[in-house]
């Protein structure tokens, strides 16, 4: 029994002692790039270990004033080393590898997660964010409450569905009024629409940028444009001049050219997305929206 005893003694020693060495080796000093993982670390409590972010951090407003490393496909590893970061976390958008390379040479823990825009791609984002952030329990509780969020807003859209077909919707993110890019399939964009209940026009992989021809074919019922440096009347105004056949459109013969924060579509699936859906929807389904509106 005395055996026993000490056996079972040395093992919860040694097991305190891994879970102690396991908590040093947590990163302290992180630095985020893309948009969407920085919200992230934020909702999983990790805010306080931020030392930098990328230009696309922009949420909460609290990230902006954190030290900027710059644009996340565009990296420079001096600014990050001299932020003496245990951690750069991101997304395969960001580079260039050679900086990659040269931060691991210098010691810098990297973390690439994926920009994939689907719930098992998050679900094993946030895993991987708990578990770097010592807390496994929150990211369960807070990606427990995105599901329940998401269930709810495909509820809406199946109801409202009932009594309109699914718009055709075209997103397009551009910069500053030049040639829109439009966002194919397999994109944020495109998890977007399906989810806030539009049906994407295009076929072509990724973003790409449409002819005049190309964009008066499709002929969308809903244009959705997120502009990187231009807001709201000023950025349609912009996406107009720079495409006019976008005029001839459906769209915007019906008044239904909807400005969408380009932040929104950077890392993947971000916490902020649930909200944008509704916003979304209730473009695409306007007489849901107002009938819910009304109810008390």
């Amino acid at each position: 029994m005395g055996f026993t005893l000490r056996i079972a003694g040395l093992c919860a020693v040694w097991m305190l002692s891994q879970a102690a060495v396991a908590a040093e080796a947590l990163p302290q000093r992180w630095i985020s790039a893309g948009g969407s993982i920085s919200e992230w670390v934020v909702a999983l409590g990790g805010e306080a270990k931020l030392v930098g972010v990328d230009t696309t951090s922009q949420h909460p407003v609290s990230l902006k004033t954190l030290p900027s490393i710059g644009y996340q496909r565009q990296l420079a590893a001096e600014g990050i080393l001299s932020l003496k970061p245990d951690l750069l976390v991101g997304t395969e958008e960001m580079g260039p590898p050679p900086v990659l390379e040269q931060l691991k040479a210098a010691g810098v823990r990297i973390e690439t997660l994926s920009a994939k825009a689907d719930l098992a791609t998050l679900t094993q984002n946030l895993t991987r964010l708990g578990e770097l952030l010592g807390n496994s329990p929150r990211a369960a509780l807070v990606l427990g409450d995105y599901r329940e969020r998401l269930a709810a807003r495909a509820a809406w859209v199946t109801e409202a569905q009932r009594n309109q077909a699914a718009p055709r919707v075209l997103l397009l993110l551009g910069h500053a009024g030049s040639r829109p890019m439009a966002a194919g399939p397999d994109t944020s964009g495109a998890w977007l629409i399906n989810q806030a209940g539009g049906r994407n026009v295009t076929e072509h992989s990724g973003y790409k940028a449409l002819s005049s021809e190309a964009l008066m074919a499709l002929d969308p019922e809903v244009v959705v444009f997120a502009d990187r440096s231009l807001n709201g009347e000023e950025a349609k105004q912009a996406l107009l001049k720079q495409n006019p056949a976008l005029a001839a459109t459906r769209a915007a013969r019906d008044g239904r050219l909807v400005a969408l924060d380009p932040t929104l579509l950077v890392g993947g699936l971000g916490p902020r997305l649930p909200d944008g859906l509704a916003q979304l929807s209730a473009v695409f389904y306007p007489t849901a929206h107002a009938a819910a509106a009304a109810q008390p």
